[in-house]
């Protein structure tokens, strides 16, 4: 219900022009910032995670505002600290009732016991799939028993081959205001198709992953 009032929502509203709007006014803001700029950059780029806002043009304009190598640390930082934020805010605020859930079901405790053994691999490959919304997934893996070390870690690497390709993008616009509109007419770049191939090749093996994980799980269960 939640995901069709979304839809319905950014159908019938632009609310991704006013988003684009706000975040456009935000990178030239930080453009006037000298030596504040990039710390700046940073925390808004946390906020924007764990508000569910996308990150997208933040990271093409990151591309444009420091080029591709400091852009693409920036990025790095603020995206791995907003999704580790995010992580927390889902395990402490929901953690708690996802367990009380589970208390008397045996099968999805066994299963939630497996994933959290393997879920550095399981985050990994997420990261590397499109498929998978980057910030509401952020708050889902909140609610697993994957540790905080196994998810920073694999987000952090997982993420980096979108981050760099993306702002290397955003690099070769000239100004902040062209963002938007510039990468709504721009044909996809073969590294982009690449990229695409290998997160279509990650969705289907953490699939395949995560139902032998489950599978295994409770066959276990049965036995013992």
């Amino acid at each position: 219900m939640i995901i069709a009032a979304l839809i319905v929502t950014a159908r019938y509203l632009p609310l991704q022009q006013y988003l684009n709007s706000g975040l456009q006014s935000a990178l030239q803001w930080i453009d006037s910032l000298g030596y504040w700029a990039p710390a700046t950059f940073i925390l808004i780029y946390i906020l924007a995670t764990v508000c569910l806002i996308p990150g997208s043009l933040l990271t093409l304009g990151a591309g444009v505002l420091f080029g591709v190598v400091w852009g693409s640390v920036f990025v790095s930082i603020g995206a791995t600290l907003g999704a580790t934020a995010a992580f927390l805010v889902g395990r402490y605020l929901a953690r708690g009732w996802v367990a009380k859930q589970l208390e008397n079901k045996e099968n999805f405790q066994a299963i939630d016991r497996a994933v959290a053994t393997e879920g550095w691999k399981i985050v990994g490959l997420t990261r590397l799939s499109p498929a998978f919304p980057f910030n509401l997934l952020n708050y889902a893996f909140g609610i697993t028993q994957v540790s905080l070390k196994d998810y920073f870690f694999a987000s952090w690497i997982g993420m980096l081959p979108a981050t760099v390709m993306y702002v290397y993008i955003g690099s070769l616009f000239g100004d902040v205001a062209t963002l938007a509109t510039g990468v709504q007419g721009r044909s996809r770049t073969p590294a982009e198709w690449t990229l695409y191939g290998i997160g279509l090749v990650a969705t289907v093996a953490v699939t395949v992953y995560v139902t032998r994980i489950a599978k295994k799980a409770l066959a276990k269960q049965i036995e013992s």
